[in-house]
């Protein structure tokens, strides 16, 4: 629909340039105001560029709620700490489409710029990790690989357990969710990316098993082993669904491979990451971008 929109407003904008008498200046802002309410918000920015009226009319607080999510003013009191009434409709989409840190910097919310729809970070200092303030099996590694500045590498150890849990307010649709996990140890040399997987071993012997439920009874369970190596990868965990508008709900998650009978090692664990199941085909072009970004 806004692809459409979009060329047909170009063809306006041709026409107004040819003719002498009339221009898109001449159309009613109220008018270009309810045009927007079909277009994308990139496309609302860039034709907000061309003259007074489209810029007025990108500013109608009724254009921009219609692009923000449904539980827009929890997410403005929780991570912006402003009172919803304060801030125009259009100050609160640029905001909430940025990564928005809260708990202590360890989450982090955001709305995607063409859909509006919300995504989830939570970082592995959220999380109960086996052995995780023990030197002897993790070390905490400052990276710009991940968005929270810092990765665990786990060296080795018997029993594997990760444990987290979130309280969200989210809007109705159905959510996926993911741990980003990456075999292999990263660092630099010569400013060029490098992974050391010398102590990669034990996660091909047996699948590790990933886990979800939520407050309203749903649960998920995925079985896969880790062989990818060398590159950050999305780890499916499974799916859940929000029936209802602006309700707490909770979510459990957890991975673990706690077969003693062999070692696991050479392991980075960044965070685990929520997103509408519709957008979840963009993690592995995420995932591209990143990696071209820091060089590898």
């Amino acid at each position: 629909m806004g692809a459409a929109l979009s060329s047909v407003l170009s063809s306006l904008i041709n026409q107004g340039s040819c003719s002498s008498r009339q221009g898109l200046g001449d159309v009613p802002e109220n008018c270009v105001s309810t045009i927007y309410m079909y277009l994308d918000p990139p496309e609302i920015c860039s034709l907000a560029r061309l003259n007074r009226t489209f810029h007025g009319a990108s500013l109608a607080d009724f254009v921009w709620e219609s692009k923000l999510p449904s539980n827009y003013k929890f997410l403005v009191e929780k991570v912006l700490h402003e009172p919803p009434q304060t801030l125009s409709k259009r100050e609160i989409f640029a905001s909430l489409s940025r990564p928005n840190f809260f708990d202590g910097g360890n989450k982090q919310v955001w709305v995607d710029k063409n859909s509006g729809k919300i995504n989830l970070s939570i970082s592995y200092k959220a999380m109960r990790v086996t052995g995780i303030d023990d030197r002897r099996y993790w070390n905490h590694i400052s990276s710009d690989e991940s968005s929270f500045r810092t990765i665990a590498y786990l060296k080795q150890i018997w029993w594997f357990e990760v444990v987290g849990e979130l309280d969200f307010e989210l809007p109705a649709g159905t959510y996926s969710l993911f741990f980003r996990l990456q075999l292999g140890k990263p660092s630099k040399r010569f400013g060029r990316r490098i992974c050391n997987i010398d102590q990669v071993h034990g996660w091909d012997a047996n699948p590790v098993r990933f886990q979800l439920s939520t407050s309203n009874g749903q649960r998920a369970v995925s079985e896969c082993c880790l062989r990818e190596q060398e590159s950050w990868v999305h780890y499916h965990a499974g799916e859940f669904t929000v029936e209802n508008h602006n309700r707490l709900v909770k979510i459990k998650f957890s991975m673990m491979q706690i077969d003693c009978t062999h070692t696991k090692g050479g392991l980075c664990l960044d965070s685990v990451f929520i997103c509408p199941s519709e957008l979840k085909c963009r993690l592995k072009l995420f995932e591209s971008k990143c990696q071209a970004l820091i060089g590898r």
